[in-house]
């Protein structure tokens, strides 16, 4: 199921054009060096395999004059302002020296390039800007501008029409500039955030509870593509803080504080004290005891209360803060018990809560809880009409890029029409499963492709002979379930061709849920259900009242400390037994235990000979890097790498797993987890992969060339510490996170759909909207039933395999059907979701623990952080796929 706005865009990709350059052309595969990183160029015209499709793309043709040259100039403000307050500084500084600017209206980026369409009278202007900040009170600005550069478009328009060198670079600069002009009008009436701007004008606030608020908001991007500069527009939401007082945010945002205007005199106890001052770091205030434009960043709180706190006045007399507001202000502290905000990272600098008001427009940073996701992304859940028409209106109003007369200044004309294209529907691949010792083929529903296994087997099914059941909470109604629960799963298993044990090694334990608070003793407990099964036990089924944060821990013991196989369900679903939640059951732990559900019928080697064959074994890997939570500034990054260990079938994955430096995108020691991949592959096949098919999962546009040089040289070391090992590689990039949408086209009569349903499975355009030069393509491998469905971007950067785009196309469409959890196909191919998985995996036994707490490091300004190392795996999980 596909909802828009995953995560409610509460991740924001920071999209940029990339350098394009030429592919190797070489067969003899020298080691990468920096001269001979050149990223792939398309091998062909494009795909012809499957039946064309008539669409629209929410991309809109940008017109640019080549000659118009654009100055760009260096801005340095002094005192260094808030971007908000550089905007301010601008606006006021054009109203009042047009002509020292030469009548110009520029453009400004909000920190320290101003873009002017002709040139100031002079290459170096000073200027000092007052503003109102406080109420009779005016603030001075410095701002000195400094010629940088003149830009002319001739290499733009040079490169989007292929005329260039070979490997020119794209010519950033001058996109950059036109990126600025087309989003300035936005900017001056929208809170802008990363690429995206966003608007109460569009739909409102809606409260997500918890102190939070959606605000819709749009998306926009200039790209190049085939058909020339493109302006990437797309509807957006995301959560900001409610802008409310801090009394009031703290009672929405902290349960133990709901009552708190009820209860003035109440204090915080320490630990309320690290969550409060967790959810008010680094958000920004107001005061409302005198008027002030003054905005304050909150470091954290004051260690005593602040009836408590003195400070030192100008006159040198001690002074007590509660004293302080009173003769100033005449404002008695109602408050007294709770503590100052800390304003100032260096010295005392104190605000009473109580006068202090959340900023508007600052994007929520907390983690934000299952009932507001849930709103969020029903403010983002349109259907794709509903969707195509926002957008549309985006474009052609007054608050989108074609508003104001900035571009009309830069020669700038952008259709408000979406880009007409052809794209192609790929057929689904016919599936093999077993049934009964014989083989069995299904081909899936052509119109959602999804398919059943009512009559069928597994294709590769486990044995699970010594297992044990544990119950965490749950009510004696409950619990009298568990009994029914064993006997239909064990009925299900069998019918897929599954054998579990109706018995279970010992009988189901029944646990209160505070077990799982307890992480000793729910070791404790675990190792006796292992002893029990004599040190043999294959599965343990863990039954929970609700979500539970010691899942983590749960997670932790058994794959890292006992060495057995976990899967987790609520008793909410055991009250039901639908067929179809015995059936997701049985096929995750089958595939867990190292059974397979789905093979493709026709091998690889049979669906592309020209680069597959049976006895050249291939192996496909997918690296993802996970990232911890943005208020986390300790914690480390988490790497995984899984590659596939059965050819041809090629739908068995084990995972290496790794922390790394915090926040670090390049994967540290990708050589060292590749190398034992590959000797798991050596042990499996009895020789190494002739072929590897690499998936590096969320890099962003702008990490293209550094990820390629650096993780690929990794691989390449690593073939090296195996004799005479050069295995051909191809490294692709896959992105989620962008914001091209297609729509059926509801102009062109040859599209029999209805127009408000989605792009149908297996859509894919390689063509228009795609990269001027270099290998890529979107890929709508999967259904999507609510919202609008967001194709899978795909950006071929090394291919020493040689694919055309049908061939790559074709594999990568058909391996999306052997992921193993669902009965259909999902949006990405299978390599780059499992690493995701085993990164979120190695991310939990890090999250909440014991084991976390007693490894967190103590912080010291200008102190490396220290990388904490992920528990090891036992042998016996290692070798499974204990994390999808």
């Amino acid at each position: 199921i596909e909802v828009i706005q995953e995560k409610a865009n509460l991740l924001i990709e920071k999209e940029s054009p990339q350098t394009a350059v030429d592919c190797l052309g070489s067969h003899e595969r020298p080691s990468p060096s920096p001269q001979a990183m050149l990223v792939v160029r398309r091998p062909d015209s494009g795909g012809t395999e499957g039946p064309a499709i008539p669409l629209l793309a929410n991309h809109f043709l940008v017109q640019f004059d080549p000659s118009q040259k654009i100055f760009h100039y260096d801005v340095t403000i002094s005192p260094q302002p808030s971007k908000e307050v550089a905007r301010m500084i601008k606006r006021k500084l054009v109203e009042e020296n047009s002509d020292a600017l030469s009548g110009s209206l520029p453009v400004f980026d909000g920190r320290r390039s101003l873009y002017s369409p002709v040139e100031f009278e002079e290459n170096k202007l000073e200027f000092f800007v007052n503003l109102p900040l406080q109420k009779q009170k005016h603030k001075l600005f410095r701002v000195n501008i400094r010629l940088a550069a003149k830009l002319s478009g001739e290499d733009l328009n040079k490169y989007l029409n292929e005329e260039g060198e070979d490997g020119a670079p794209l010519p950033q600069d001058y996109l950059q500039a036109l990126d600025v002009v087309l989003r300035e009008s936005s900017t001056e009436s929208c809170i802008p955030l990363g690429r995206s701007l966003y608007s109460s004008s569009m739909g409102g606030a809606k409260e997500l509870g918890g102190g939070a608020v959606g605000l819709r908001g749009f998306f926009q991007s200039l790209r190049p593509t085939k058909q020339g500069l493109s302006l990437n527009v797309d509807f957006s939401v995301t959560a900001f803080h409610e802008s409310v007082g801090i009394i009031a945010y703290l009672q929405k945002r902290c349960d133990f504080l709901k009552d708190l205007s009820q209860r003035k005199n109440r204090g915080l106890i320490e630990e309320e004290k690290r969550e409060v001052e967790k959810a008010l770091k680094n958000i920004r205030v107001f005061v409302c005891h005198r008027e002030t434009e003054q905005r304050y960043k909150v470091f954290s709180l004051t260690d005593e209360a602040t009836e408590k706190l003195k400070f030192r006045d100008r006159s040198g007399r001690d002074m007590t803060v509660v004293d302080y507001f009173k003769d100033q202000y005449n404002h008695d502290i109602q408050f007294r018990n709770l503590p100052c905000l800390q304003i100032s990272r260096s010295k005392p600098c104190y605000l009473p809560m109580e006068l202090c008001v959340v900023c508007e427009g600052q994007k929520f940073l907390g983690k934000l809880s299952d009932e507001q996701t849930a709103r969020i992304l029903k403010m983002g859940c349109q259907r794709p009409g509903e969707r195509k028409d926002i957008i549309k209106g985006v474009v052609g109003g007054e608050l989108g890029p074609t508003s104001g007369s900035y571009a009309n200044q830069f020669k700038l004309q952008v259709s408000r029409e979406m880009t007409q294209l052809c794209g192609r529907v790929l057929q689904p691949p016919k599936l093999k499963f077993g049934d009964g010792g014989h083989v069995k083929d299904i081909t899936p529903n052509r119109h959602d492709r999804q398919w059943n296994l009512l009559n069928s087997h597994v294709a590769e099914a486990s044995k699970i002979r010594r297992w044990a059941l544990i119950s965490f909470g749950g009510s004696p109604e409950q619990h009298f379930c568990v009994p029914k629960f064993i006997n239909q799963l064990s009925n299900r298993c069998e019918q897929l061709g599954i054998l579990l044990n109706k018995n279970t090694i010992v009988n189901p334990l029944f646990e209160h849920i505070q077990l799982l608070n307890n992480v000793a003793s729910l070791e404790i407990k675990l190792r006796k259900i292992q002893e029990a099964a004599s040190g043999n036990l294959q599965l343990l089924i863990c039954v929970m009242e609700k979500k539970h944060k010691g899942y983590a821990d749960l997670k932790r013991i058994a794959e890292t400390c006992i060495g057995v196989v976990s899967q987790c369900c609520l008793y909410s679903n055991l009250s039901k037994l639908t067929s179809q939640f015995l059936a997701n059951l049985a096929l995750k732990i089958n595939a867990k235990l190292g059974g397979c559900n789905v093979a493709l019928y026709n091998t690889l080697p049979r669906q592309i000979p020209r680069i597959f064959s049976d006895d050249e074994p291939v192996m496909f890997m997918g690296a993802d890097v996970t990232h911890p939570h943005p208020l986390d500034d300790y914690s480390p990054s988490v790497v995984a790498v899984v590659g596939s260990m059965n050819w041809p079938a090629a739908n068995k994955y084990i995972s290496r797993m790794r922390s790394q430096t915090h926040r670090k995108e390049i994967i540290e020691s990708l050589d060292d987890m590749v190398v034992e991949l590959f000797e798991e592959f050596l042990l499996e096949a009895h020789k190494l992969p002739s072929r590897i098919i690499f998936f590096r999962d969320g890099v962003s546009e702008t990490m293209f060339y550094k990820v390629l040089k650096e993780e690929l040289q990794a691989i390449k070391a690593a073939c090296s510490r195996f004799p005479k090992y050069k295995p051909s590689i191809t490294f692709i990039v896959v992105q989620k996170r962008h914001h091209t949408r297609l729509f059926l086209n509801e102009e062109n009569g040859l599209s029999k759909k209805p127009f408000d349903e989605n792009i149908p499975p297996g859509t894919v355009v390689d063509t228009v909207i795609t990269h001027p030069t270099e290998f890529d393509f979107y890929l709508c491998s999967h259904w999507g039933m609510k919202g609008t469905s967001r194709p899978t971007h795909y950006h071929v950067l090394w291919d020493e395999n040689h694919f055309n785009s049908d061939e790559a196309q074709k594999l990568i469409h058909n391996l999306c059907y052997t992921f193993v959890r669902c009965t259909k196909p999902v949006s990405i191919v299978p390599p780059a979701y499992y690493a995701h998985l085993a990164a979120y995996r190695g991310r939990l036994y890090l999250e909440r623990s014991d084991y976390a707490a007693c490894t967190r490091p103590k912080l010291y300004r200008n102190t490396p952080l220290q990388t904490t190392p992920l528990p090891k795996l036992r042998d016996n999980v290692s070798k499974l796929m204990f994390y999808c």
